[in-house]
């Protein structure tokens, strides 16, 4: 999501050996595996005291044989298909395997290790065989296709009937309609993608891990506070690591020239050459997608995906594009012209580059409008960001207060946890914050649950947010980027949208909606971190106290349509690179994955040479490794709605209680139990217009 907890005990929980591991996989029984006995927590929340490395294998194993056990029961009954003996049997089926799948890929994401690395590769085709089997199984699906063809004739809620029809067409989106024949060809085709996906993770992560730029020298890091510079410092020498995106963030401030080039490179060539080359990988990947598509009857694999979303087509996303490229490209072009001239202006006989844009284009800003990102940061301290920002906008939206737990185990000690009440003091969910990089952390952010909202499983949501803002020095403050506070408003929009889940089935509980919608209610929550009644509780000087002074603010609004157009392209390139690769026919034949590249941007008219793509195929782990194949879209598809729902909020008094809980009613409570452009019509009472967006972005 933007831009897909806890104690020291955890390190020795995790530091096992790989042989270690699977002895006791051999030996372990179910009551000792805590993984598989209902915690005792509040919530149900994981014990990170008592989960070690060796436990993962055998309960997700078990996970799956409990399910296999309740499909057979399921296939096997001899009484006429029904909604509680087919649909509600089937949704309770994966309970013991969500519980523990939950935890695993949390830390396989936020907090990994060999051997939870071992255990993805060895998860991965068995992950795709087991679902392949229940989505895949005739008998089973016949029984669905029985209880959807009556459907009108039984006596169900309308979540109930919902959970029918979404069940029935993930089945049939699946291929259950398929051929025995075809479907053996799919099984195959969907192993060897999660093998390779699953490959491709891994060699992106060791790639990022350990492609960094190492400088001997400190002189050669002017630009860099002393705060920074210590937090790189390692035997003496100061390494500089890659986050996940293209442009990497120390090249706003680094003056030398010639080691920007080389964090630029070592950025954008990561996993083109070398032992962590991924170009095979996507290749590979992109045609098997292909003939997945053809085997279930469409042209290509973007038109099979986008079912069920509201974009629903590739032709739509495309005409998205369209509108949008001409005004962003007018933008990005004198963008151009103004850094150029600042490059001139500061003695350089050069043409712009991409690792000289970011530098100057912070010099434009402070000259344009007097803003120094250093100076801003002094006012963004992590946890006032948090407790006096995101927090108490969610407080004066929806009544919500939070208490900090020191007493629930997380799995390593930079994590933070927070107990949630409504207003009348009855308790929401946990909250579990993961903000700092470390290298057994993917990049980029996220949300994900431990424990999903669903009234039948009787479980309250046990949230959590990870982020990758830089780690300071021992004993000193955690100061942040506006751009890392709008990101941890983004994650925790995620958040409230899991934790005010309101329904019975934890399958279509929550987040669980289409990839078009699930970035809508993240990116409206990032508008209140400008909110003047937020900022002003937040954004506090981190040695005085004192309140961002107005003359600062109105810098940063002012400075809000800044930089867009870099920002729009960057986007749209990586949008349509997903795009391109995924409407290929099986026909294709892609050689070379660089001029492919090359080729779908010249297409679109977004081949600007200063301006790369946000992720370049290589280490696009959205679309390889990261389940947003033909979805990159979906930020901007949301963007325009989260414009625009933040329009309706304008127009109706912006920060009240009354908006709040309309907000959450319509929308955030919903989650996938209605179309997703009727529930927007009904929160908004219109369809929604992309004016706003434009507007916003400055391109308008």
């Amino acid at each position: 999501m933007k831009k897909y907890i806890f104690i020291a005990t955890i390190a020795l929980a995790v530091s096992c050996n790989t042989k270690e591991s699977k002895k006791e996989t051999n030996d372990m029984s179910t009551s000792e595996n805590p993984l598989l006995v209902k915690s005792t927590l509040d919530y149900g929340a994981p014990d990170f005291t008592k989960i070690k490395n060796e436990h993962f294998m055998p309960a997700i194993l078990k996970g799956m044989e409990v399910q296999n056990e309740e499909i057979a029961k399921i296939v096997a009954n001899t009484e006429a298909p029904t909604f509680e003996n087919t649909i509600l049997a089937l949704e309770e089926s994966s309970k013991t395997l969500d519980n523990v799948t939950a935890v695993f890929y949390a830390l396989a994401g936020a907090h990994t290790n060999d051997v939870i690395k071992e255990n993805q590769k060895e998860l991965a085709p068995k992950f795709s065989k087991h679902q392949d089997e229940i989505l895949l199984n005739t008998k089973l699906f016949e029984r669905i296709k029985t209880v959807h063809s009556n459907l009108e004739s039984l006596n169900l809620d309308d979540e109930s009937k919902h959970l029918v029809k979404e069940t029935f067409k993930r089945f049939a989106k699946a291929g259950a309609n398929l051929s025995e024949e075809d479907k053996a060809k799919l099984k195959d085709i969907n192993a060897k993608l999660a093998s390779l996906s699953n490959d491709f993770g891994k060699k992106l992560l060791d790639a990022s891990k350990k492609g960094g730029v190492v400088v001997d020298n400190k002189d050669k890091l002017k630009g860099f506070s002393e705060e920074k510079i210590k937090s790189i410092e390692k035997d003496g020498k100061y390494e500089i690591q890659l986050i996940n995106t293209t442009q990497q963030p120390s090249l706003q401030t680094l003056e030398n020239r010639e080691v920007r080039g080389e964090l630029f490179n070592k950025s954008i060539h990561r996993t083109d050459e070398g032992e962590y080359n991924t170009s095979d990988l996507v290749k590979e990947m992109v045609v098997l997608r292909a003939q997945k598509a053809k085997i279930l009857g469409f042209d290509n694999y973007a038109s099979w995906s986008l079912q069920g979303t509201m974009a629903s087509t590739p032709d739509k996303v495309f005409d998205m594009f369209n509108n949008l490229i001409p005004g962003s490209l007018e933008k990005a072009a004198s963008e151009v012209k103004e850094i150029q001239a600042e490059i001139k202006k500061n003695g350089g006989d050069f043409k712009l580059t991409p690792y000289d844009w970011n530098f100057y284009a912070e010099k434009v800003r402070k000259s344009k409008y007097s803003l120094d990102e250093n100076e801003v940061k002094q006012y963004f301290e992590i946890n006032n960001v948090l407790e006096k920002g995101v927090f108490f906008a969610a407080t004066k939206l929806y009544g919500l207060t939070f208490k900090k737990r020191t007493d629930i185990p997380v799995y390593h000690p930079d994590v933070v946890v927070y107990e949630i009440f409504e207003e009348d003091g009855s308790k929401l969910g946990l909250y579990y914050g993961d903000f700092f990089a470390r290298d057994s952390k993917r990049g980029g952010a996220w949300m994900s649950a431990f424990v999903k909202q669903s009234k039948l499983r009787n479980q309250k949501p046990v949230i959590y947010n990870v982020c990758n803002s830089p780690k300071p020095a021992d004993g000193e403050p955690a100061l942040i980027s506006f751009d890392e506070v709008e990101t941890m408003f983004h994650e925790f929009g995620h958040a409230l949208h899991g934790l005010f889940g309101d329904q019975q089935y934890a399958s279509i509980s929550g987040t669980s909606t289409a990839r078009d919608f699930v970035e809508f209610p993240s990116q409206v929550n990032e508008n209140w971190a400008t909110h003047p009644d937020v900022l002003n509780n937040y954004a506090l000087h981190y040695k005085t106290g004192e309140v961002i002074p107005d003359t600062l603010l109105k810098k940063i609004k002012d400075a809000g349509t800044f930089n867009q157009g870099y920002s729009i392209i960057e986007n749209l390139c990586s949008s349509n690179l997903d795009m391109q690769w995924h409407t290929i026919s099986i026909d294709s034949n892609v050689d070379d994955v660089a001029k492919f590249e090359k080729e779908a941007l010249e297409k679109m008219k977004l081949n600007v040479d200063e301006i790369p793509p946000r992720y370049r195929s290589t280490y696009f782990a959205h679309i390889f490794s990261g389940g947003y194949a033909a979805g990159y879209y979906s930020y901007l598809w949301t963007e325009m709605l989260s414009h625009d729902a933040y329009d309706w909020f304008k127009n109706n008094g912006l920060l009240t209680r009354a908006n709040g809980d309309k907000f959450r009613k319509e929308v955030l409570s919903r989650g996938s139990t209605m179309d997703y452009a009727e529930m927007y019509k009904t929160f908004a009472g219109r369809d929604p217009q992309a004016e706003p967006m434009l507007k916003a972005r400055g391109l308008k």
